[in-house]
Formats: C-alpha cells, structure tokens, sequence
C-alpha cells in the first residue's frame, strides 16, 4: 500500500505525540493520534493518558472541539489500531464513526485479542477508508514490550549494564560508583522511568541498599520494584521501600514471619520455587505479564544477569561503556567459561548512541 509524503508527515507527529506518553500510559500502549482535514490542517492532537482515561483518539477528538474545529471528512492517523471493546474506556472505533471521520490511517494492528482487527472491520463497516502499514517499525519499537506481552504472555526484558571499556562493572574490592558519566546516568534513569517494573536481586539489594526509583527526569510515576530474594533476606529498613511505589518479593522459601515483616513493609510476596531452591524466573517473568507489567528493566549483579541470560530469558542489554580500563574486577554476567565459541551468546547492535563521554549500546539477543 502506498501513502502520501504529507501522510507520512502527520503520521511522524502522531508518533511524536506516542513518544511524549512513553512514561505516562503503561499498562496500556503508548498511542498518539493527529486528524488532518481535506485541505492537510491539522484540526485535533493527542496521545493516550493514564491508564483509564481518555485514549489517543478520544484526546484529538476533544482537542478539535475545543479548538472549534470540524472533523467531519477528515482523516486521523493513529499509531496503533483504535481499540474496539469496552474497557476502562469506550471503543475508540466508535468514536471515529461518530465523529464522522473519512478516513484513517493505522500504523499497526492492535495485537490485544480484545482488538486483533476488529477496530479496522469496525471502521470498514461504518464506509471508512482504513489504511494499514504506514511506519509500523516505529509504532511497534514505542511499544515492544506490549507486543511482547500480548502475543507471548511476558513482558519485554532489558538488561541495563554499566561497565568499563574492558566489560567490569565493579572493582574486585564491589567499588563501582561511578564507572559512568553522569549524563550516562541520567540517561539511565530515563530508561528506568520507561519500564514497568525495576528487576533487581538480593545481592544487590544487600551489598548496595539501593532505592532504584527515578529520580534524575521527571516522571508521573514510578516503576513497581521486583526483588529477586529467594530466601526473604530483604531488610525491613531498606532504602527500596519508598512511599507510593509498589515492591514485589519473589522468593522460593516462604518464612511465614519474615513475609509477614515484610508485607508490613508493604511489599507483595510471591514464592514461586524451581527444583534447585532458587526462583523460578521463567515464572516469575510469567506472573509479571499476568499483573500486565510490559518492559522489565534489570538492574542486577554478575549472577542474576547470568541466570537471566542463561535461560534464554532476556530480550535487550542495555549497555553503557565507559572509556576506561580497569583491569581485573567484576564482569557483566556470569556466564561460562565457555570451551567453543560456538556457546557464546550472539547479539545484535541494534543502536550505538555516545552519551556525554560514554557509549550506550542496545544490543538484542539473537533468536
């Protein structure tokens, strides 16, 4: 199907307009929408609130009344499919049709089996010209983890890594503050703020007593922190439980009197044991797509990234390196030693970004 450079030009905004809700929709997509009149004006713009407010459609629709401006004949061109099923909101299809829209313009099908479709028939029955395709790789990278969520039943999993130009993240001695520059850090906490939920372990936990909140970019809310903590060794005074952040313990020995401290804490325990006594991370990862968490962003040690890696659990590294030398210390993982180099671990570079003096690389897990 071929589209027009303007149409390729408004669907760019609505995408702008999707990138600008990155930390405010989730569980539900990121969506931005922009209607267009028969003359190319742009009469109405929006991007999908909170979870139970407006949609990106119903945001356009309201921005053109307010502005007085006739949407009938116009076309809308949407990020992701107009939901059609009442939810926490009423079908945006139908919002459309009422309007008295044209036409509309996806840029994917929504992959929820609640839609799959069945907003574009909608649209289609109503005699509204639905075109489907128009810069879907970009829909589909603002919002891969609920992709991932809706067709594989987990979450996207992004394993975020600071370390040296030769792979250490720690000194031998667990000195690492600070391998990273500082806007490398900041940048970091940008992609904390994008996730759903913050992944760390009880080592970390104990050696760092970190709060892994966002702190360094404004954002409407925090991620849920989950805590890998198999034997309930979570402090009670740790710096992770913060006031209106949700923390959630999966362990694989459940300590009646230690859940019951620390769910007066306010954390939510889960045992889910594997046959070995440690946390079964493929369910762990599967329960956390049952409570609709999308992206999952690790910020762990050498022996739970290694785990997650292990088992074929990870889909991204987030990795910034510094230019600096550190000889022997702590590594990324620990995973190996390897005898063939047939076992290691393919990847893919899927971006290389400097930040400040650093290197961020997004590299994929080959499949």
């Amino acid at each position: 199907m071929s589209f027009s450079p303007i149409d390729t030009v408004f669907m760019q905004q609505a995408l702008g307009l999707a990138q600008d809700a990155l930390y405010l929709t989730s569980p539900n997509p990121r969506v931005g929408c922009v209607i267009a009149n028969a003359n190319g004006v742009v009469v109405g713009s929006g991007h999908t609130q909170r979870a139970g407010e407006a949609h990106a459609e119903v945001m356009a629709l309201r921005d053109a009344k307010a502005k007085n401006n006739d949407v009938r004949g116009a076309t809308a061109y949407v990020t992701l499919e107009p939901c059609s099923h009442q939810g926490r909101t009423g079908p945006c299809c139908d919002a459309l049709i009422h309007a008295g829209l044209a036409r509309v313009v996806v840029a994917l099908e929504d992959p929820n089996p609640q839609v799959a479709g069945q907003g574009i028939a909608r649209l289609r029955a109503a005699c509204i010209q639905v075109e489907v395709g128009l810069q879907g790789a970009e829909a589909h990278e603002l919002n891969i983890g609920f992709f991932k969520r809706m067709t594989q039943g987990m979450p996207w999993v992004r394993m975020k890594i600071a370390a040296s130009l030769d792979g250490q993240t720690a000194l031998e001695n667990g000195a690492s503050q600070w391998i990273t520059s500082s806007p490398a850090r900041d940048d970091g906490h940008a992609w904390r703020a994008r996730a759903c939920a913050v992944l760390t372990g009880i080592g970390t936990v104990l050696e760092d007593d970190p709060q892994l909140d966002v702190r360094a970019v404004p954002t409407p809310r925090q991620p849920t922190l989950v805590v890998m903590d198999s034997q309930l060794e979570t402090p009670t005074t740790a710096k992770l439980f913060t006031p209106q952040r949700p923390v959630w313990i999966y362990c694989a020995v459940d300590n009646a009197e230690r859940r019951q401290a620390l769910e007066t804490q306010g954390a939510q325990v889960v045992c889910l044991p594997n046959p070995s006594g440690k946390v079964d991370l493929a369910a762990m990862l599967k329960d956390l797509g049952a409570k609709h968490i999308n992206e999952v962003h690790v910020e762990a040690g050498h022996k739970l990234n290694g785990s997650l890696l292990r088992e074929g659990l990870v889909d991204e590294l987030l990795t910034y390196l510094a230019p600096k030398l550190m000889g022997q210390g702590r590594g990324m993982t620990n995973l190996g030693p390897f005898t063939s180099l047939d076992a290691a671990q393919a990847l893919s570079f899927h971006e290389v970004t400097q930040i400040g003096p650093d290197l961020r690389i997004l590299a994929r897990l080959a499949r």
